[in-house]
Order: structure tokens, then sequence, then C-alpha cells
């Protein structure tokens, strides 16, 4: 777009990709979010002082965050996302079940408020039935969520769930779903712009989760028919519209066994796997947001959209998915993405950078495109296999295993699919050969790119090496 950027970063990512690629880079801060990633005021007054016009939020810290919203505003300043009013109303779920209630948005049977008390807590359970979901007032991401399969459970699992979102949102309030058992989790992309147009991008699909994180996602969904997309597509559009929605935001949704789809909740910014909706329609999502922010009209229409092939995702995190997922942390030694066509690394580190204690341990997102859902399959196997991550334990044995199971490859499961199909003991025991391979290719590469020129091409006359390091080793050593 020829726009110059300028990018935020606290001392932990002094060496990060997003620093390097824009035009110009500012510290915020220490390592701790609280100290610079959450920092509204400084966020702010770095914009102010870089001659910036607008600020993107990302999907992260404050990206829905109303007071930050209503402050870079009063600043002056664009805020690339929806109006502070509209993250208000459907950032609070109870609020945002009745405004969708009163629109004739289908909701799922549960409390119209927060939690009162056991004594109507119990009540409420009985009346709706059990399993039960408490779930944070002003959460998301799992945060102040129980699953109650009984009245003798409900008060512990309450106060429970009252402490985590206490410490998670500054905000203990707790309401009630009926739990749906075995749903789909199916949600519906919108972007809208500041002219009344309002445009939903098909769905993605996103069953494929652990305790409430989304692990991998796809578009479309193998399971959502025509008319259900465009049934799920409308109450999409009437949702964003009952909040006076602008910008991209994101409609969550639970499809039971019947195909009846309930309203989950609204996301007020970019969602992480945005980016398979991007793959199947050729729209750049980013893109649009920044468009319509700078007041444009959206520069297509409801029947311009059209899904093209199959996208999956594969969130690629530092965890040990062999001991629970428990976070790895460390310095990445090496990083090289899959590469092709239809293949698309979103990442966030490079060779060298530092996987540290104090952020989400997601550190990039492998896509994939493919003609068909098969096709799909097969490329995000082969990118898995050639996707090197060295110095800490990744995820990526999960997605294999996920692409390899039958459940999956046929489409035949639901939100519970980590539950039912997996356990570490199915995973193959690591290959320490590989390992050790790759490790001393990283080494002999480091090695040739000291002894190489800096620009990489030596003067005429010079005897720098440039064939492979690998090559020259071998020769000398008379192999």
């Amino acid at each position: 777009m020829g726009l110059r950027t300028v990018a935020v970063y606290s001392d932990a990512d002094r060496d990060a990709p997003h620093v390097r690629a824009a035009t110009a880079a500012v510290n915020i801060g220490p390592p701790q979010s609280s100290a610079s990633y959450l920092r509204a005021d400084t966020i702010i007054e770095t914009a102010l002082n870089s001659g910036c016009d607008a600020i993107h939020p990302g999907y992260g810290f404050l990206s829905e965050n109303a007071s930050f919203a209503h402050a870079v505003r009063d600043a002056g300043l664009i805020f690339i996302g929806p109006p502070a009013e509209a993250i208000r109303s459907m950032g609070d779920k109870t609020s945002a079940r009745a405004l969708m209630t009163a629109r004739g948005v289908p909701v799922i049977p549960g409390t119209d408020g927060a939690l009162r008390d056991i004594d109507a807590a119990r009540d409420i359970a009985s009346d709706i039935g059990y399993p039960v979901l408490l779930k944070a007032a002003a959460g998301g991401g799992g945060k102040g969520m129980r699953i109650v399969e009984r009245e003798a459970d409900l008060q512990a699992s309450l106060e429970a769930a009252r402490n985590e979102a206490r410490a998670a949102f500054g905000d203990d309030r707790v309401f009630m779903e009926k739990f749906l058992v075995q749903p789909l989790h199916i949600e519906i992309q919108i972007i809208a712009d500041t002219h009344g147009n309002c445009v939903y991008l098909g769905e993605r699909e996103c069953s494929i989760q652990r305790r409430h994180q989304k692990l991998i996602e796809e578009a479309p969904s193998v399971l959502v028919t025509d008319k259900l997309r465009a049934a799920m597509g409308k109450a999409a559009v009437e949702a964003a519209t009952a909040c006076g929605y602008v910008n991209a935001g994101t409609i969550e949704f639970l499809v039971d066994a019947d195909t009846a789809f309930y309203f989950l909740e609204m996301n007020t910014r970019l969602q992480v796997e945005h980016t398979v909706t991007e793959m199947v329609t050729g729209i750049d999502i980013v893109k649009t947001q920044i468009q319509v922010a700078q007041g444009e009209v959206l520069p297509f229409q409801q029947s311009d959209i059209l899904i093209r092939g199959h996208a999956i995702e594969c969130r690629l995190c530092a965890e040990d998915v062999r001991n629970n997922f428990l976070p790895s942390t460390g310095i990445i030694t090496e990083y090289r993405p899959a590469q092709g066509f239809g293949v698309r690394d979103d990442s966030g580190v490079v060779s060298g950078s530092e996987i540290s204690v104090y952020y989400d341990s997601m550190f990039a997102k492998l896509v994939v495109w493919g003609m068909d859902r098969r096709d799909a399959i097969r490329k995000m196997r082969r990118a898995l296999d050639e996707h090197i991550t060295l110095g800490v334990e990744t995820t990526i044995p999960f997605c294999r295993f996920v692409m390899d199971h039958p459940a999956f490859i046929e489409g035949d499961f639901t939100i519970d699919f980590v539950q039912r199909h997996f356990t570490p003991e199915l995973l193959p025991q690591p290959d320490e050969s590989e390992n050790v391979a790759a490790a001393l290719a990283a080494v002999l590469m480091q090695d040739w790119r000291r002894e190489r020129p800096e620009n990489g091409v030596p003067e005429a006359g010079s005897k720098t090496r440039t064939c492979s390091p690998w090559v020259s080793r071998h020769r000398k050593r008379g192999y």
C-alpha cells in the first residue's frame, strides 16, 4: 500500500522480525507486557511522536480493549478496528447475549446476566439441565471457564471460575450456559465499512482445540452446507450491525448434531486464523482493515465473495506435546520454514530468536492452500515434515498426528477431537539421528556464512568458497 510503518517492541523483542520489517521501530519498555505492550499511554505517545496517523492493535494485548480504542480516538489517531462502543458491548458476554437475543440471533440457553450466588446457580442449572458451562463475563480464550457435570461440583467450580476470571480480567463476574455435548466450533469472518456495508467471508472450522484453545483451523468447513453457511452468514451480519460494527470481526458459533447453530461470542479484532480465509477468498483482510479505517467503501460486495480451494492452518507453539503441552523456552538455534506453492509461513521468529516466559507460546502459523481438502491435507503433511525449528520443543508432532488421523481426514470430528483421539503415547518416538543431522547442518551453515563475504558475492580472482558447505567439508575429508 506504500504506507510507512512504526513498530513498537519490548526489550525481549529487540531482534524480532516485525522490528526489522517496519520503516522505524521504537522500544516501549521491559519484557513484562504490563510495562510495555499493555501500556496504552506509552503506545499512543509513541504514535504521536512518530507522526503516525493510525494504530493497528494486532490480535493480542490491547486489541479488544475499549478504553484503548477510546484513548486512540481521543488522541486524534485512527484506531484500525471497531468503535470502542462496539468493543464494549460485544466484549461483555452477558450484554452480547442480551443484544443477540433482541435481534433474533440464536443463543445457547443460559443466564441473561452474571450469577448472583450459588443458590441462583443451582436453580438455573436445574432448569437448563446438566452439564452446564460457567464462563467469565469479561473474558475469553478459555480463562474463567469450567464444565460442570453434576450439582455436587457446582460450588467449587463457580469459585474457581470466579478466581480465574478475577486474575485474568480484573472482573470476577461469571454466567452460565447449557454445555453442548460434541458440537462444532464454526466462526464467520465479517467486515463492515463506515458506509453501511457489511459482508461475510465464509466460515472457518475451529473445532480442533485443547482446553478451549484452537490448534488447527481450516476453511471452508467440510461439515457446513451451502444452506447452513448462508444462514450463519446472515446471522453474523445481523450480529455485527446490531452493535454498529465497523472493520473486521468474527462471530463464533457452536453447531450441534442437528446443525442448529448458536451464538457463542464476537471477537472484535483480527483473528489469528484470518489467514485461511484470505487463502480461499483471495482477500487481504489486513489491507481491507486499513482501507476501511481510511473511510473507503468496501471494494467488494457479498455476491463477489467466492470460495476457491481449501486452506488449513497449524498453530506452531513452543510446547512439549509429549509432556502435557508444557511450554518450552529457549533459543531457536535454527529456523527454516517450509516453502513452495500454496505454503505460507506467518512467523514471529528467526534463527537466534528467544522463546521467553513472557508471551504466548505461539511462534508461527503454518498455512497451506490446496485445490481441495485432501490436497490441502497432503500439502500440510509435506510442509510439517520440511519445517525445521531447533532449540525448543514444538507442536509439530501433534499437528502431524492430526493430519494423519482417519477422523480428521474423513471430516468425522467435533470439538472433543483431542480428548477422544489423542494421547502422547500415540506419537512416534523422535528420530535422534535426524536431530543430530539437522544440528550439524546448522553449525556448518553458520561456518559457511562467517567465511563468505558480507554481500555473498566473491570479488574477481577470489578463492572464497561459494559451493555448499556439505560438499566442501566432504571433499576436505576425502568422502
